[in-house]
């Protein structure tokens, strides 16, 4: 009974320096048996964001807004538990993006409260294969459709990539059920899901004869477009990489030696709606596939590493679908490359680069956006500081230059 609620707080320190850091282990982390094999495990994490923007819209009363901001980009805890080697339960909640205008007096407003990200539980089918139910996070299309926010090399993710955000799902996860596992040296997560009803296009109909729409459940039926299908496959050419939890690592910071190349899929029948000139509607299938790579290496003695990651993403939404500057039926390229500086200290230094270029089909024009920033990794992701410049060319409108300064820390 002396180890009933012990904190383990360095016990599986391969998990935890998969992601970079020289001193940090499992966490706080919770044995429930004598052996270890029962236990809970919980993570907490904060990114918080200064932000100069001089490109800023005036604010609702057509005022200036300031050039420097303050935000709490992200502030999580994740528990996730099991009991014996056949089944888990994961629970995850917290706030994203909390602002100046999103704060509310008594901190009872809409954008400033707790919501669960993830609550699945998860049955072991042998070894190597799970399947599990739940709003969940096993996505489809790409590794940065599944991407962890704890180790992004980036400052953030590249948003075209969480095609589905608001859309079918709930802040990139959807209620369904999932299968996961591996044959060999081969992932897989595939997935069954529920496309939500009041999406970010709840209110929306289509215009006669105009684009589509994102609005297939709430309009056509959930016989007719109610769920959705995903899937992503992955090969490791060298070290394998966990898929014990579903989030994808930005970068090992030389820890690991990682040549994966990937493929993925989202399909959502009728899950978009046209109306032709008399207003009579009808589904259009919304299509998303990719293909992606992605290495991570040590280079040399010292402490070098280098991350590569490419991806190609085609996007069909419908016809000539396009929301904002942020999704839009047509295809896309990124790619990002960062390189660790070969120090031989704790401190590491990463600068980075990453470049997108979209097709848009509504507007038969193109979207690129460049980074160009450096991680300071005090203890691998665990405690880092992210500088970025960023500049987004949207068409032929002026492009928005951003410069971000974030400081994380993760337990």
């Amino acid at each position: 009974m002396k180890r009933v609620l012990i904190l383990a707080g360095l016990l599986i320190s391969g998990f935890a320096f998969s992601q970079g850091s020289p001193d940090y282990g499992s966490g706080l982390k919770v044995n429930i048996n004598e052996d270890g094999s029962s236990y809970f495990r919980i993570i907490s994490w904060a990114q918080f964001w200064a932000q100069h923007n001089s490109d800023r819209p005036l604010d609702s009363n057509g005022n200036e807004q300031a050039d420097l901001s303050f935000s709490l980009r992200r502030a999580r805890v994740l528990m996730y538990a099991q009991i014996n080697k056949d089944f888990l339960i994961l629970t995850h909640f917290g706030l994203n993006s909390l602002n100046a205008d999103t704060m509310s007096p008594t901190g009872t407003g809409d954008a400033s409260q707790l919501f669960f990200h993830d609550v699945w539980a998860q049955y072991s089918l042998g070894e190597k294969h799970a399947v599990g139910g739940g709003l969940h996070y096993w996505n489809g299309i790409s590794r940065l459709n599944n991407q962890s926010t704890l180790n992004i090399m980036t400052l953030d993710n590249q948003r075209q990539s969480w095609a589905t955000l608001g859309l079918s799902d709930q802040f990139a996860r959807h209620l369904g059920v999932y299968l996961k596992g591996s044959f060999g040296k081969l992932q897989y997560r595939v997935a069954v899901n529920e496309a939500e009803t009041n999406n970010l296009q709840a209110t929306t109909v289509p215009l006669n004869g105009g684009a589509a729409t994102y609005t297939g459940r709430r309009l056509l039926g959930s016989k007719a477009a109610g769920k959705a299908y995903s899937g992503y496959f992955d090969y490791a050419f060298f070290d394998a990489e966990s898929n014990f939890l579903p989030y994808k690592v930005g970068s090992y910071v030389g820890t690991k030696k990682v040549l994966n190349v990937g493929a993925g899929f989202f399909m959502h029948p009728k899950g978009s709606v046209i109306a032709d000139a008399t207003g009579n509607l009808s589904g259009e299938d919304v299509s998303i596939f990719a293909v992606d790579a992605f290495y991570d290496a040590p280079i040399g003695n010292n402490g070098g590493a280098l991350t590569a990651y490419a991806l190609y993403q085609n996007t069909d939404y419908g016809k000539d679908f396009r929301l904002g500057t942020t999704y839009e039926t047509g295809s896309m390229l990124h790619a990002h490359l960062g390189y660790v500086l070969p120090v031989a200290t704790k401190t590491k230094f990463q600068p980075y680069v990453s470049y997108d270029s979209r097709k848009i089909d509504a507007i038969n024009d193109t979207a690129s956006q460049l980074g160009i920033g450096t991680n300071l990794y005090f203890s691998g992701h665990n405690s880092k500081i992210t500088l970025e410049y960023q500049t987004l060319k949207y068409a032929q409108n002026d492009a928005i230059n951003t410069i971000t300064l974030q400081a994380m820390i993760y337990l």
